[in-house]
């Protein structure tokens, strides 16, 4: 990669392998194994625990991820985060994908240590100097000192994890006392006030056969009505549950929910065939045909601008306390 990111004060690794650091063995080692990526029904998928994760890490399911990550700066009016921050010195981002909000964060508070960690190494090759990039699976035991961390980032990772308090825990075990941790979700099924979406509709089915096909591979999409208890169970005190609505389609009559709502088709536009191919083919039985033509008629239905869905996207912060609770620290 050659010219300037955009980015102030970034600078290139020597070479791709540079870019993740490894700090023990359940961190993966620095090896080439790391980019012998699986291809499955025209997608490419991570190489690093294997089936673990069900979107591809190809260029056009990254796109995806960078336009997702425009929704959230727009529901939060340019924020990267809802928690009360001041001056953090060490950040986690988990499951970081293409690093953008790692590298958005580590420029804000330049004086902090980020890392983000995913099970694929996507991430750019200029980056901040205050950040960097671990593969490394999230649900294996940590590797980090306890009470580390300042802040902990955790950001659509529904249908990825299979022990939610077991992770919540461990963000607990790894935050310093009064650090925060945030979680932002979207929830399925999706919404809609005015009846236009009807119940057997293709987005409906759609999203009742993803949370069947998250059950088969042991790995949840509908946890959002779980996080805050997760939170609460684990330890952390200050707990706070907001939603924002995400509309699908530039269809609302607010100018900014309307400007999130085209963003938002974009999205889901740009990331639905790898939402669901790897979904439907491993879990549900499905072949690549009937993907295929199912999210035909799926793209036709999102595109209607008669149709107004929209889902609710949640976002949860916890502090751990400053002093002993429950038997924490």
């Amino acid at each position: 990669m050659s010219g300037d990111s955009g980015i102030s004060g970034v600078f290139p690794r020597d070479n791709a392998n540079e870019r993740y650091i490894a700090t023990d063995d359940e961190t993966f080692s620095i090896t080439s194994s790391i980019f012998n990526y699986q291809y499955e029904n025209g997608r490419r998928y991570h190489a690093f625990r294997e089936g673990a994760y069900y979107a591809p890490n190809d260029d056009y399911q990254n796109n995806q991820l960078d336009i997702f990550h425009h929704i959230f700066l727009l529901m939060l009016g340019g924020d990267l985060y809802t928690a009360p921050l001041e001056s953090p010195k060490r950040i986690l981002d988990v499951g970081t994908g293409t690093g953008i909000w790692a590298m958005d964060i580590a420029d804000k508070f330049p004086n902090a240590e980020v890392i983000g960690t995913d099970l694929s190494p996507i991430q750019p090759e200029w980056v901040p100097p205050n950040v960097h990039f671990e593969i490394d699976d999230a649900e294996s035991e940590w590797t980090y000192g306890e009470n580390y961390f300042d802040y902990i980032h955790i950001r659509c990772l529904f249908g990825a994890i299979s022990d939610w308090p077991t992770l919540i825990e461990q963000a607990y075990k790894h935050l310093a006392p009064g650090g925060w941790i945030e979680v932002s979700e979207a929830k399925l099924p999706y919404d809609c006030d005015d009846g236009t979406l009807p119940e057997n509709s293709y987005l409906n089915r759609w999203a009742q056969l993803a949370i069947e096909a998250g059950e088969e591979m042991g790995r949840s999409f509908d946890i959002t009505d779980k996080i805050g208890r997760w939170l609460e169970e684990s330890g952390f005190e200050n707990i706070t549950e907001k939603y924002y609505k995400t509309p699908i389609g530039p269809w609302e009559r607010d100018p900014h929910l309307r400007e999130i709502g085209k963003y938002n088709l974009l999205n889901l536009l740009e990331g639905m065939d790898g939402f669901t191919t790897a979904l439907f083919t491993r879990y549900l039985g499905w072949n690549r045909t009937e993907v295929q033509a199912y999210y035909g008629n799926l793209r036709q239905e999102i595109t209607n601008p008669e149709i107004h869905s929209y889902f609710k996207t949640f976002y949860w912060i916890g502090q751990k306390p400053t002093t002993n609770h429950h038997g924490r620290t």
